[in-house]
């Protein structure tokens, strides 16, 4: 079957492939080509190339060309990209082709077209550096619990990060050079300050960093752990992605060996908080004058993004009697709504090339940061109920109902926080009722009249949403651990038996007197201790005699 095959082709921009025609039976063809230069540099003068052709139209089958061989500078032109040869059929070969011999012409026609231009380059392709190093890999293990901050920023102790950094050496020996890790806090403005610049989209603050290898060292073909640690202050702001800001803790580390690409390791650390939660509900009373209607309501102040929560409410004051008219007046509950309403607040710092400058700086104001405030209001839950309360329309009618209301899943709910930048997040409770006036007369009381007033009672109440805390306690509330064959608490000891009987003697005269003293009274050992003193010493009473006969008259 004929195909058209294309071999070498490379045409100036003023000549367009429809030009190509197939030459007549017989005819000669000569194709000349301007100076090239190849991959070498190399400079290539003009060539003129002779084709001969002889086709017969009557033939669909047999499309025979003869070509001669190419010259040299022809093989020059064809290392270069320069192609001359070519092969084409007839015109009327076209027409006879079937539907397959078409598609299957067509394809092959692709084929061929795939033009192999290495003398051209269109644009720079740079290949992507690897940072891992085939002698060895950098891993992680975190070997404490999830990291959850409990209490507000006020009070909370914080939370403890630990782990290892597993370096697993595959050669026989790998000199490192130097080996360090930091931990930095990583703030996104989605609103910066001046759009485009890096330094207000950005702010880093690092909070821990560990030289684990200062000096160079060798390290054996085995796994080498390296132990790090942090305490997290309990001020810092939990991990959140809203519409204004981002908030991210980054780990990183970096291994600089002697020979060969840096190893990287590059994690984040999710950071939760959670709020204690009251163990009773919040109860709020709310009064909508000039009516006489009082809420009663109890809700939980503390919620969470996962989860159905409760609300009790009960209306009192919706049945009037006015006795001059002897008539009833109604407030009859229509429509409830509820909303969970999240506010975002931030201040988008300016950076040092965008922070406008003062003729008169204070240095109160220097000192604190510029930046524009930002804020956004979001709808996290809402739903609309006409019925499902029970109305009491006695003299002391009441309405009562529970609600129950929780995040829409979909709408990525943030946590509440509150930061030293300026960053706040924080929610409430919207919930509206729609109360319209009746009357009737009080021996009719089912007469009721419309008299075309209707109110809109509003409530906003304060929500903390947290997430749930778990069976997790804060780290300097943890007991210590209990081993198997370790007690509770301290053993107890035994006295010890040198002496089998311990008497109290109680003491008199200056401690000196001694009720008994083994089986010798007090009085005895007195005595006793005085006459061997006088003896020692020959002062008793007759050496006393004696020194007196002996004195002179």
């Amino acid at each position: 079957m004929p195909h058209h095959r294309v071999t070498s082709f490379f045409r100036s921009s003023n000549e367009s492939i429809n030009n190509i025609k197939a030459p007549r039976e017989g005819t000669t063809r000569t194709i000349s080509y301007a100076g090239s230069i190849d991959d070498n540099g190399n400079h290539h003068h003009h060539s003129n190339h002779t084709s001969t052709c002889n086709s017969a139209a009557t033939s669909t089958n047999n499309s025979t060309c003869t070509t001669p061989m190419a010259t040299p500078n022809e093989a020059d032109h064809t290392h270069s990209g320069f192609h001359s040869n070519f092969w084409a059929p007839s015109p009327a070969t076209h027409h006879k082709m079937s539907d397959k011999e078409k598609d299957h012409h067509k394809e092959h026609h692709k084929e061929h077209h795939r033009l192999s231009l290495p003398g051209l380059h269109f644009g720079a392709s740079k290949s992507k550096e690897h940072s891992s190093n085939p002698n060895a890999s950098l891993d992680w293990k975190i070997e404490s619990p999830p990291v959850v901050l409990h209490g507000d920023a006020e009070n909370s102790t914080g939370a403890l990060v630990s782990g290892q950094l597993l370096l697993a050496v595959k050669d026989v020996s790998f000199e490192v050079e130097s080996f360090k890790a930091q931990l930095h806090i990583h703030v996104v403005q989605k609103r910066p300050y001046q759009h485009h610049c890096p330094e207000c989209i950005n702010q880093k603050t690092e909070l821990k960093q560990w030289t684990l290898l200062a000096e160079p060292t060798t390290l054996d073909q085995r796994l080498h752990e390296f132990p790090f640690s942090v305490l997290l202050e309990g001020h810092l702001p939990a991990t959140t992605d809203n519409p204004v800001v981002a908030v991210k803790y980054e780990f990183t580390a970096e291994v600089k060996p002697k020979q060969g690409p840096s190893l990287k390791l590059a994690k984040t650390i999710d950071v939760k908080r959670a709020l204690p939660v009251p163990e009773l509900p919040h109860h709020s009373v709310r009064i909508f004058p000039p009516t006489n209607i009082a809420a009663s309501v109890h809700y939980p102040q503390v919620i969470h993004p996962i989860g159905s929560n409760k609300l009790q409410l009960r209306l009192e004051g919706i049945v009037k009697t006015n006795t001059d008219v002897n008539t009833v007046e109604y407030w009859k509950l229509k429509r409830l709504s509820w909303k969970l309403e999240e506010h975002l607040n931030t201040v988008a710092p300016a950076c040092a090339k965008h922070s406008p400058s003062a003729r008169n700086p204070d240095p109160e104001e220097a000192a604190a940061k510029k930046g524009i405030k930002r804020t956004e209001s979001r709808t996290i839950g809402n739903a609309d109920l006409s019925t499902g309360w029970k109305s009491d329309y006695s003299p002391n009618g009441t309405v009562e109902m529970e609600v129950e209301y929780q995040c829409n899943t979909h709408s990525k709910s943030v946590c509440d926080m509150k930061s030293h930048d300026g960053t706040e997040v924080t929610h409430q409770l919207v919930v509206e009722m729609v109360v319209v006036q009746e009357y009737a007369p009080i021996n009719q009381p089912k007469h009721v009249t419309p008299t075309g007033v209707a109110r809109i009672l509003r409530m906003h109440f304060g929500t903390t949403l947290t997430e749930r805390a778990g069976l997790g306690v804060s780290w300097d509330n943890e007991a210590p651990p209990i081993y198997k064959d370790v007690p509770a608490s301290p053993p107890s000891y035994d006295p010890p038996s040198y002496f089998p009987t311990i008497e109290e003697v109680p003491m008199a005269n200056d401690g000196l007197n001694y009720e008994t003293l083994n089986g010798v009274s007090n009085s005895e050992a007195s005595r006793n201790a005085t006459a061997r003193n006088s003896i020692e010493t020959g002062s008793g009473p007759q050496s006393a005699a004696s020194s007196s006969r002996h004195q002179p008259q």
